[in-house]
């Protein structure tokens, strides 16, 4: 998946429906601020990949400005109002769904694990492309705690197949996140370059067993690797 406009303007718009949500219950939250609070979120979840939920999130920073009680019903709608605005900027590579296709048809076992701040978001936009019964889970960091590259991330997507890192393939497109963890592992990597972002550090340290551009080019690679059915 990609998104379609800049996601300056689209967290924009995203936090001020998040903001006028909330508003319909009395509660006033400047979107600068909720924005801010993420950003150091973002920080520290980023040096030790441990995940805090946006929902945890708003709700402290609620607290904070005095808010102690708000329903977890409340905190719950604005956040899919935030949601609604950045699940409608996001479509599905073109050539997603025949690769999917392809992958299932020749008996390859397909799961997700997303760093995410909210598993209800990404489970969404998984159902919403019509892609979910291609996979045989969608985890996420906010529902699992861990965010790749932490070993336990990996180590939880495996025990849902209980195989071991030599009988998988790490399919990604950040460096960092899904390459590096993985190889930490052991585990063969693939890294979809398409629309990855990374630096020159990463590049010059974190090689992938394969680097492809095109989904198409998946199923190839994996029968060249013989990651047949587990």
């Amino acid at each position: 998946m990609h998104a379609v406009n800049a996601w300056d303007n689209v967290y924009a718009q995203a936090d001020k429906a998040l903001t006028a949500a909330l508003s319909e219950y009395d509660i006033e939250l400047n979107p600068n601020v909720f924005r801010a609070r993420l950003h150091e979120y973002y920080q520290q979840r980023d040096k030790d990949y441990q995940e805090t939920t946006y929902h945890f999130v708003l709700r402290e920073l609620l607290k904070e400005l005095g808010y102690a009680e708000v329903a977890e019903s409340v905190i719950r709608s604005g956040l899919d109002a935030m949601y609604a605005v950045t699940q409608s900027n996001w479509q599905i590579e073109k050539d997603a769904a025949e690769t999917l296709q392809a992958l299932k048809s020749n008996q390859y076992r397909l799961g997700i694990f997303s760093n995410a701040g909210d598993d209800k978001d990404v489970q969404l936009l998984v159902q919403n492309f019509g892609i979910k019964n291609y996979f045989d889970f969608v985890l996420t960091s906010a529902a699992c705690y861990y965010r790749k590259p932490h070993p336990r991330a990996f180590e939880i997507a495996l025990a849902q197949w209980n195989v071991t890192p030599q009988e998988a393939v790490m399919i990604g497109d950040s460096l960092q996140a899904d390459i590096f963890g993985a190889k930490e592992l052991r585990m063969k990597t693939i890294w979809i370059t398409r629309r990855a972002k990374f630096t020159a550090e990463e590049m010059q340290r974190i090689r992938p067993d394969f680097s492809l551009r095109k989904l198409t080019e998946l199923l190839p690679t994996l029968d060249m690797l013989n990651m047949k059915r587990f």
